[in-house]
């Protein structure tokens, strides 16, 4: 049974953690794989990882993680 758990997505918080120290696209790869949705303007890179309760996004600007947000990932609620 702890098995099953442990194989299940991550939380939002065990993503931020593991991804506290990364500053490039490459590590952020390396720390959480790739991502479940990434979105492109110009330089400007967002990815989105699916957690289990709910998802972060990574802000890449050229190579350059610049910023993270966690949210519910259910914007629909809140409109």
């Amino acid at each position: 049974m702890l098995l099953l758990v442990a194989c299940g997505p991550p939380t939002k918080e065990q993503m931020v953690e593991k991804a506290r120290s990364v500053e490039t696209r490459a590590q952020l790869e390396k720390a959480l794989g790739r991502p479940d949705d990434i979105a492109k303007l110009g330089p400007v890179e967002t990815w989105t990882y699916r957690a289990k309760n709910g998802q972060v996004v990574f802000v890449i600007v050229g190579d350059r993680v610049t910023m993270q947000a966690a949210g519910s990932g259910d914007a629909e609620k809140r409109r």
